[in-house]
């Protein structure tokens, strides 16, 4: 079977988790070995870095840092886990990807679309996913599904400005690439972006 990559996006608090699961799911009755992962994260220096960029004690941290640590954690997740297991020809997802880091250090920090994209074009190589999902919902719906958590992250503690921007940013790339992202309404019923999500990743399959 010849592999592929899928990625799942969105605001927090969007339901990608309950999505990816989902979607593990059918792909499995198709026959495929899938392979979950999520950014920034899914290796041991992955993981690791994760910890120093959602540190909510971090709050001095520059937006260049912050671009070039998941620019980091991204090369060593692609190079160990995504393009192994994609040319094994296994099905990779992956929560988050360089959509993220181009909404949230290239739009809403204000870095720039093309800086992001030149500073991860080496940790990416030649893994862009076949088909991107982004979860579309307003930035006050997400900020209030997060704060039931006991403790949000330093992503999460941001202002309601900066997921605006967030958002509007997703919507923006969504428009830029409508061939590879498909923007859903996360307010919908769950089994509705579902059949959505099946019905775009049942394409991929046929090709």
């Amino acid at each position: 079977m010849k592999g592929i990559f899928i990625t799942m996006e969105g605001p927090d608090g969007a339901g990608k988790t309950t999505q990816i699961e989902k979607l593990r799911d059918y792909l499995e009755e198709q026959g495929y070995d899938v392979l979950l992962t999520r950014e920034p994260g899914g290796t041991v220096i992955s993981e690791a870095i994760r910890e120093i960029l959602l540190n909510p004690e971090y709050k001095e941290m520059k937006p260049e840092t912050e671009l070039l640590l998941y620019a980091s954690a991204r090369a060593q997740l692609v190079q160990q886990v995504i393009g192994p297991a994609v040319e094994a020809g296994k099905a990779v997802i992956s929560d988050r990807f360089v959509d993220s880091s181009v909404v949230y250090q290239g739009i809403a920090r204000g870095l720039g679309i093309e800086t992001v994209y030149e500073v991860n074009r080496p940790a990416i190589g030649k893994y862009m996913p076949d088909a991107t999902f982004l979860l579309d919902l307003p930035a006050e719906v997400g900020i209030a599904r997060k704060k039931n958590q006991a403790e949000l992250d330093r992503m999460e503690q941001e202002s309601l400005e900066f997921h605006k921007k967030v958002r509007d940013g997703y919507c923006a790339l969504a428009d830029r690439d409508p061939e590879r992202i498909l923007k859903i309404d996360a307010t919908l019923p769950i089994d509705s972006i579902y059949d959505m999500i099946k019905s775009r990743v049942s394409e991929l399959l046929a090709c």
